[in-house]
């Protein structure tokens, strides 16, 4: 027994938490584990991890749930809730405390075990912990500490830890929890505070960003940058537009709190009325462009006024930057011969590595079509915003619907119709993965 519950005040829901520790560990980790599917932001990407001797878990950067560090290699965490006992009741969660489900705690001893064993047999290279909130914040997030604590310091595990602040918890608790996880992270859940009162109202926007800054500051002190931090705003709950989501998460980037937003394509679980029924399909397409506008926003330069300047929400037909490019036809088309990196970026189906490819090759010599094939350069959007040595290959009426209706035609038409036979007839575009 945690000697944290030793002569605590008797509470029907203390007395309930406690029991849970008779349970198996086995039927724990599988009620704890599945509670914590709904959380998606357990990246382990740009985290750190400082190898020292003699200690065990240093054979990444990185940190079971599957993940990806920034070199692309697949990592693998055990992903899983301290416990899903929870005072709060927020109507999107399933956890929330009016609902009639199974409920598991672990100790800290039983959830450190459970973690190093899982390590030493290969299973896992990390841990991804949060947990619903017991009796108090500071409580909870003490428990959490703890079972860090076991692990680092009698375990001597060097390896990643990501974990989910709580927030209310005292900046002290924030910053021994810095001082021991690779990353930690606290939920904004939903993109207003309007949304957070009818939905959450024992939460409130700015007790859900406090933990964020407090980690902010603190390791800055320490070191030079801030420990990596990510968020979490769950999409189509609430009745905020892909403008007032994309404007929040540039704001929270500008001011250093984060290094990734994660959208979460809101599941119904909960019967409420001021939630979508259960019968609605998640807005996982809406989920994926936003994804795909937030990487416009990370990495290729973009503002979020300019990816939906003439539109409150996100086009689900085509991408992100594909809408801008035909929203500002009058800027293409673009010699790629001659076009700068900042400018190649933003052109459809040229990424950040095509970019760098394409200003490498032409050094050598001026390309044409078939070395951007070579180069795989995504011809299937680029060639309608192009020129190469100053020959178009894209639509004949150049127009935004035009365009659009051949990038969205299913491809059996587009050969019918619109490939030209000397070119096309033959081409596979290379699946490069960039925008």
């Amino acid at each position: 027994m945690c000697l944290l519950f030793q002569n605590e005040i008797f509470s029907p829901l203390l007395f309930s938490f406690r029991y849970t520790f008779s349970m198996d560990i086995y039927e724990k980790l599988a009620i704890l584990s599945d509670s914590a599917k709904y959380d998606v932001s357990c990246s382990s990407s740009g985290a750190e991890s400082n190898f020292q001797k003699g200690m065990i878990g240093c054979n990444h950067k990185s940190g079971i749930c599957h993940t990806f560090t920034e070199d692309g290699r697949c990592v693998s965490l055990l992903k899983v809730l301290f416990t899903n006992f929870c005072i709060y009741d927020c109507s999107y969660c399933i956890n929330r405390e009016s609902n009639d489900i199974k409920r598991a705690a672990f100790s800290p001893r039983e959830l450190a075990d459970l973690t190093i064993n899982f390590y030493k047999r290969n299973y896992i290279e990390g841990l991804f912990l949060s947990s619903g909130i017991f009796e108090s914040e500071d409580k909870t997030m003490a428990l959490l500490i703890k079972a860090m604590e076991i692990l680092r310091f009698e375990y001597r595990f060097n390896g990643y830890i990501h974990l989910k602040l709580i927030p209310g918890a005292s900046v002290e608790l924030i910053e021994k929890a810095c001082k021991l996880a690779n990353r930690v992270s606290s939920n904004l859940e939903l993109p207003s505070a309007k949304s957070l009162r009818l939905l959450a109202p024992q939460k409130t926007q700015k007790k859900l960003m406090l933990p964020l800054k407090q980690a902010r500051d603190i390791t800055l002190e320490r070191r030079k940058k801030p420990i990596p931090m990510s968020t979490q705003l769950i999409i189509g709950a609430s009745p905020e537009s892909d403008f007032d989501i994309l404007r929040l998460s540039s704001n929270l980037y500008q001011k250093s709190l984060l290094k990734r937003v994660y959208y979460s394509a809101y599941i119904p679980t909960n019967d409420d009325k001021n939630l979508p029924s259960v019968t609605t399909a998640p807005p996982t397409l809406r989920e994926h462009r936003l994804y795909q506008a937030d990487w416009l926003l990370r990495f290729y330069g973009f503002s979020y006024h300019e990816i939906l300047e003439h539109r409150k929400n996100l086009d689900l037909d085509l991408d992100p930057k594909t809408v801008w490019a035909l929203d500002h036809l009058e800027l293409f088309p673009v010699e790629v011969n001659r076009a700068d990196k900042a400018f190649l970026i933003r052109i459809p189906g040229i990424g950040i590595r095509g970019a760098q490819k394409i200003i490498r090759a032409r050094r050598f010599r001026a390309l044409d079509f078939e070395s951007l094939k070579k180069l795989g350069i995504s011809l299937k959007r680029a060639r309608y915003f192009i020129t190469v040595n100053g020959k178009y290959y894209g639509a004949k009426a150049y127009y935004p619907e035009k365009i659009k209706s051949l990038l969205t035609a299913p491809p059996e038409r587009k050969k019918q119709k619109f490939y030209q036979p000397s070119l096309f007839d033959t081409y596979i575009p290379a699946a490069t993965g960039e925008l």
